[in-house]
């Protein structure tokens, strides 16, 4: 049977969850705080719990009706089906993205870190035993370095199909990457590592072949943005990860909810990386009629803006973002 005191309990947190909801529906969601949407979001799942602990007991019944009118209000605000507006998104990538990266800088290094840590063990298994460097990128590939040919040559006669195929496959890697976040993290180092290992064996190899200034004259442009938006879903990855093992005061599903959410508007900044870049590789990258210094040039231009808009916009608000946090 349901105690008193229970539903003393309860009650309280039901009162908060209409105070919110309240506030959400005068103001607008945008009107709470980051800690009050995630605090909407707990006491709807706790509110949801409930209902079904006085849904198995008949004295409970009163309360489940008032407690389920409460609940599908919270889901209609929770869930509304509300299109972005132009200036919410300029808002996220204007000011609120570069806030959420440099939140979330140390699992991003943490990322390049593994990358590089394989980048590494490429270039020293390569260089020092170079039938591995032949059986990792197989005798058709290791020929046409031989041969002074890149194999990029294929993408200047087709460029506009080409480079929407190279961010179909960049978006591809960046999303895996993240959501083998859900293995415990165990996936996105995997894949962290081994395309790091593949730069690295690809990179000895053009070395050897005679090959290394066509190489980086074809990465730098596109590079410069494509390696750090991998950095970055691994960095989410990583995110989700640190959400299902170390929970700290929270249950382990709340704490994998809170995270997966900042993991994924993390990701989300790397959307327009991915297409810029893609253009960049498709389009400027494999052009024979770009000389290298110009492609090193537009690579020096491209990170100049990528990272001062990451690193120094909005600086303002961060702060802002964390007095309300430590609040």
């Amino acid at each position: 049977m349901i105690s008193a005191h229970w539903l003393e309990k309860r009650r309280n947190h039901w009162k908060r969850l209409e105070c919110l909801l309240d506030q959400a529906r005068d103001n607008g969601l945008a009107s709470l705080t980051r800690l009050e949407l995630q605090e909407l979001g707990l006491l709807y799942r706790q509110a949801a719990a409930d209902l079904s602990a006085l849904r198995e007991d008949s004295s409970g019944r009163t309360y489940s009706r008032t407690l389920n009118l409460l609940l599908s209000r919270a889901h209609n605000t929770i869930y509304s089906a509300q299109k972005s507006s132009m200036k919410g998104i300029v808002h996220f990538y204007g000011s609120a993205y570069p806030q959420i990266f440099r939140r979330n800088l140390s699992l991003i290094a943490t990322a390049f870190a593994l990358f590089v840590i394989g980048a590494m063990a490429g270039t020293l298994l390569s260089a020092t035993h170079p039938e591995f460097m032949r059986l990792f990128l197989g005798p058709k590939m290791i020929e046409t370095i031989e041969q002074h040919k890149m194999w990029t040559d294929s993408i200047v006669s087709v460029k506009p199909a080409e480079s929407s195929r190279i961010m179909t496959h960049n978006l591809t890697v960046s999303f895996t990457i993240f959501a083998l976040g859900i293995t415990a993290g165990a996936g996105t180092v995997f894949m962290l590592i081994f395309n790091g290992l593949l730069l690295g064996v690809i990179a000895v190899a053009c070395w050897f072949g005679g090959m290394s200034l066509p190489l980086w004259s074809f990465v730098a442009g596109h590079g410069v943005i494509e390696l750090p938006a991998i950095f970055v879903a691994g960095g989410g990855g990583l995110r989700i990860a640190q959400g299902m093992l170390f929970p700290g005061m929270l249950s382990r599903s709340d704490s994998l909810a809170k995270s997966g959410g900042e993991a994924v508007r993390l990701v989300l900044g790397i959307l327009p990386m991915l297409v810029v870049a893609g253009l960049i590789e498709g389009f400027i990258s494999p052009s024979p009629n770009i000389p290298p210094r110009w492609k090193f040039t537009l690579a020096a231009a491209v990170a100049a803006v990528f990272f001062s808009y990451l690193f120094f916009c909005a600086r303002g608000g961060a702060r802002e973002s964390s007095s309300v946090t430590a609040n």
